[in-house]
């Protein structure tokens, strides 16, 4: 989906759906969560976003199940895509995980920004997902070419932030 942002002079935002809790359904019989559809399109029509983007789905995992060869498609299509402002939505488990690994992969020239949510945006107004697709859209637009997390409204660089799972809050961490 591209989307026809009111205001042409704005460079495109590519999102990359990788799955995670952000796209998760829940399954009112079993009580699981499941994988159906991503919820972008619907998030992006429904906030008004007036900046033309272009989702395209990558895989929908669980990012506990993801490993390498998942990391290494992100890659490849970060480095393939043709504009410079990237958002990646996420799981949280392993966020971290992946965004150090991109940003040791030095793609040149590009803003990638990962988010997620620690609620599906399935549950309504409780999921976090809403405010932190909004932020990563606007931390996008504006943090110099890099590898960043993007939660609860705050911005991280790859390599000095972790996931608290005694809080469910990502932290500053300092480099090794």
């Amino acid at each position: 989906m591209v989307s026809k942002g009111i205001q042409t002079d704005i460079e495109t935002i590519q999102i990359y759906v990788t799955g995670g809790t952000f796209d998760k359904d829940y399954n009112y019989i079993t009580g699981e969560l499941y994988f159906k559809d991503t919820h972008l399109t619907e998030m992006i029509n429904r906030g008004r976003c007036s900046v033309p983007v272009d989702v395209k789905t990558l895989m929908m995992v669980d990012s506990l199940e993801m490993g390498d060869k998942e990391r290494h498609i992100m890659s490849y299509n970060c480095q393939e895509c043709p504009y410079s402002n990237i958002i990646i939505t996420h799981g949280t488990d392993t966020m971290s995980t992946t965004a150090s690994y991109l940003a040791a992969q030095k793609i040149e020239g590009k803003t990638i920004v990962l988010t997620g949510a620690m609620i599906p945006y399935a549950f309504g107004s409780s999921s976090d997902g809403f405010f932190n697709l909004g932020s990563a859209m606007a931390f996008v637009q504006v943090l110099p070419p890099g590898v960043y997390i993007c939660m609860n409204g705050r911005y991280f660089n790859a390599n000095e932030v972790v996931k608290n799972r005694s809080t469910g809050y990502f932290q500053s961490q300092p480099a090794e």
